[in-house]
């Protein structure tokens, strides 16, 4: 592992989009130790160049030169940054230039367009879905009919989260069903589940990161010992195959890679957020 090297994610906007693609790249780099700072709606030279100075303490307290990756679209703000000495890297620019080429226009220098509350139909639709799902979250509501997915497994194996994020970046309506030690008695979904069944996707764990899961809610209980952890995923596991649900371990799988995999299986079509 080489020394800690300071990375600056630059906007004139939220900085969600730099953020995302340059935590994305940086990934690949896994001999190199990053620390990350996100520097948000940096629109006038002179907040241009405050990030400037920022920029330039970093690289001399760690002695490394930082990286700054930016997604500014007023040249004359990314001129600026570059005074600082570090290594710019341009989130739009791969993509500019080819694309002015490929459509015989050029484009628009809109700040804060991918994250702004541009079209505001869609950006209703997300909040709809995100009350949905709070509403909808570990059984309070039961009604599914209008919910696109519903989540189903054992208490703590990632369903609230991953329904959040359903909602948040893909306005998915997404609900979710904890199963109960009632459910689990039986090897068949909950009468109240049948009706929505090709609408249901089973998450499972393994039960030892469950328990440390759950110690950490509720330690020393018996909702957090592993022998009953155990029970409970072997319980649903066998709930789920002897019902053809599809179902996804949660173990060492992101949020974003579950999303992704549920949509893909139960054929959901929606364009990010």
């Amino acid at each position: 592992m080489t020394d800690t090297r300071p990375v600056f994610y630059v906007s004139d906007g939220t900085g969600i989009t730099a953020e995302t693609i340059g935590h994305s790249v940086l990934t690949q780099f896994t001999e190199t130790r990053f620390e990350s700072r996100r520097m948000s709606f940096v629109d006038t030279p002179e907040r241009a160049r405050e990030a400037v100075e920022r920029i330039r303490e970093a690289g001399a307290r760690h002695g490394v030169r930082p990286v700054v990756i930016n997604s500014c679209v007023d040249p004359d703000i990314s001129a600026v940054l570059s005074e600082s000495g570090a290594l710019m890297l341009d989130v739009f620019a791969p993509f500019i230039e080819p694309l002015e080429r490929e459509l015989g226009q050029t484009r628009q220098r809109h700040v804060g367009r991918a994250h702004g509350m541009v079209d505001f139909e869609r950006y209703h639709r997300r909040i709809d879905a995100i009350n949905f799902t709070l509403t909808h979250d570990d059984g309070q509501s039961l009604d599914y009919a209008d919910a696109d997915v519903v989540l189903v497994a054992v208490s703590r194996a990632g369903k609230t989260p991953t329904c959040i994020y359903l909602a948040l970046h893909y306005g998915v309506l997404a609900a979710n069903y904890p199963l109960t030690e009632e459910d689990l008695e039986h090897d068949r979904l909950p009468p109240r589940l049948r009706p929505y069944r090709h609408k249901l996707f089973g998450l499972t764990i393994d039960p030892a990161r469950l328990q440390q899961i759950r110690q950490e809610r509720r330690p020393n209980s018996r909702y957090a010992q592993l022998e009953t952890c155990r029970r409970e995923v072997a319980a649903a596991e066998a709930m789920f195959r002897a019902e053809r649900i599809p179902t996804l371990s949660t173990t060492h799988t992101s949020i974003e890679e579950i999303a992704s995999k549920v949509m893909s299986t139960l054929g959901i079509q929606r364009e990010m957020f």
